[in-house]
């Protein structure tokens, strides 16, 4: 017998006797059944799969993180070491920069010529505006930056090199100093008094006008005389009233003589620093007694040595 597909469920009132009937469907039945069984299996799959989902999104997240690491780890490498060499050249420079007080006199005196030609003019880039103030382009570039993480260390690293930039340029202003500091003619030529100084005077000779063109520095026969500033020699040998005569050049216009030699101690070419022995008092040319004629010239034209003498030769 073929099943009808419908049921009838019978429901009695104990109370009154009355039996009550009821027919239903078997496919809607077995249908709404299904679904109240499927509902929780099909909440679980969604969350299995949304919980599948969040972690390839966490897993993708943490890979771009560690990227993101690496790049800022990198980029903080970089910044370190910059760092680290601008703390070694700013430490170097101020080596550098420190001059002795006497020294540091002596090339203020220096005619304003060779002081300019020593330093090539105002150096690009050293103008009253500073790294770091508010004038400074760069420093409002880093100000707009912290508004955009991802560039900050793309631009701090810009800031750092154009500090040292500017310090290169700062060290080449040193490092043109210190030449000129080095051939500055500081220190006495030779130990001894001062018999005459540069300017008119009496002819030692004739008794007449004389314009005298250096210092004269009265020794002993035979006593050291020594290169006042770093240089070249460009001289050696007898010329008229100097006699045995040493010319040193030592650039930036500056050049120093020493006459009435008894003995040269270098030869035409030597290289010499400020303190060498070149050669020794004597009284040759035009000369009454053993003593030095010493003189400054600058851009070709003769300066007072005094105003440059500073220091002591070296000891003894």
């Amino acid at each position: 017998m073929k099943p009808s597909g419908r049921y009838t469920i019978l429901a009695a009132d104990r109370s009154s006797g009355v039996l009550h009937r009821a027919t239903v469907p078997v496919r809607p039945v077995a249908i709404a059944a299904c679904i109240v069984l499927a509902t929780p299996i099909l909440i679980g799959m969604g969350a299995a799969w949304k919980a599948y989902s969040n972690a390839a999104d966490l897993r993708a997240s943490h890979q771009a993180l560690e990227i993101e690491n690496a790049n800022y780890r990198q980029a903080t490498e970089a910044l370190a070491g910059q760092i680290a060499s601008l703390q070694s050249a700013i430490a170097d420079l101020g080596d550098r920069s420190a001059l002795d007080p006497n020294l540091a006199r002596a090339m203020n005196r220096l005619p304003a010529i060779v002081k300019a030609r020593a330093m090539g003019g105002t150096a690009p880039g050293l103008g009253p505006r500073t790294a770091g103030s508010q004038q400074d382009p760069t420093y409002a570039t880093t100000l707009s930056a912290l508004a955009s993480p991802d560039d900050t260390f793309g631009l701090l690293r810009t800031l750092l090199e154009g500090l040292e930039n500017r310090l290169h340029v700062v060290a080449g202003t040193v490092e043109r100093r210190n030449a000129l500091a080095a051939a500055t003619p500081s220190i006495w030529p030779a130990y001894g008094w001062l018999s005459s100084g540069m300017g008119p005077r009496r002819d030692p000779i004739t008794g007449g006008d004389d314009y005298h063109s250096g210092l004269d520095i009265a020794g002993e026969r035979g006593e050291a005389v020594y290169a006042t500033a770093a240089g070249t020699v460009r001289h050696v040998g007898r010329q008229g009233a100097y006699g045995n005569l040493i010319v040193i050049d030592h650039g930036f216009g500056l050049e120093t003589r020493y006459g009435h030699l008894l003995k040269y101690l270098v030869k035409p070419g030597a290289k010499v620093q400020r303190g060498d022995v070149i050669a020794q008092v004597g009284a040759t040319g035009r000369a009454t007694g053993y003593h030095l004629h010493y003189e400054v010239v600058a851009n070709g034209r003769l300066i007072n040595p005094l105003r440059l003498l500073t220091q002591k030769p070296r000891d003894r």
